[in-house]
């Protein structure tokens, strides 16, 4: 899963960031979006260390897989994250609050590697290759590769989806306390057949995306 960093780095990025974004379908609650960086520095050489847990796409890994390997890249990686909630999709729409805390995700991983690697932004902007998951490319000040199901051919964007997955099922487990009738922390805010019924039985919360189908169908129709 290296061959993408691989070309990046013999096209002449020596810093190269994995991007990627949890929770663009469900309806309810926020989009995270993360970034990481493997080395601590830029890289002279390619060489990008093993990792004890396994590092997949995201939606392959069990829970507690993806609870172990969140801690190693924790220990391990420089890492963003970004987050925009509920309230923000609507007011957007979905792609542009996905694109908005990806710009989040990157702008804080960059700030923090600046700072570990003693850098400035300026100086090191063309040595930065930014892999991301999707079709989309050009929303960053960086160079930017879109791979289609990236998390599953870059290990840096399988990083990236973990981080995002994590940290996102964290959020929604934390409303399942707040909103415990929708059943958040099983479904994670997707359109269950349990969630809809809870949407139909109790009518949305405060968290539901009122631009997302059923309640943007409901409100139109009123």
């Amino acid at each position: 899963m290296l061959s993408w960093e691989k070309k990046a780095f013999l096209e002449g990025a020596s810093i190269i960031v994995g991007l990627d974004e949890a929770g663009r379908g469900p309806l309810a609650g926020p989009v995270v979006a993360g970034a990481v960086i493997l080395g601590l520095s830029p890289l002279k050489r390619f060489r990008i260390q093993r990792y004890k847990e396994r590092i997949d796409d995201s939606k392959k890994l069990q829970p507690l897989e993806r609870e172990r390997a969140f801690k190693e890249i924790s220990a391990r990686a420089v890492f963003g994250i970004g987050i925009k909630d509920h309230k923000y999709i609507d007011r957007v729409n979905i792609h542009m609050a996905t694109l908005s805390a990806m710009k989040q995700a990157v702008k804080k991983l960059i700030s923090k590697f600046c700072r570990l690697a003693n850098k400035k932004e300026i100086d090191i902007q063309k040595d930065i290759c930014v892999l991301v998951d999707g079709v989309f490319g050009g929303f960053l000040p960086y160079k930017t590769t879109p791979i289609i199901k990236g998390d599953s051919k870059s290990f840096s964007i399988a990083a990236a989806s973990i981080m995002a997955k994590v940290t996102r099922d964290a959020i929604m487990n934390q409303y399942d306390k707040k909103y415990p009738l929708y059943g958040f922390s099983k479904h994670k805010g997707y359109g269950t057949k349990f969630h809809l019924e809870a949407m139909k039985r109790y009518g949305p919360c405060s968290i539901h995306r009122k631009s997302f189908a059923p309640l943007k169908n409901d409100i139109c129709e009123n």
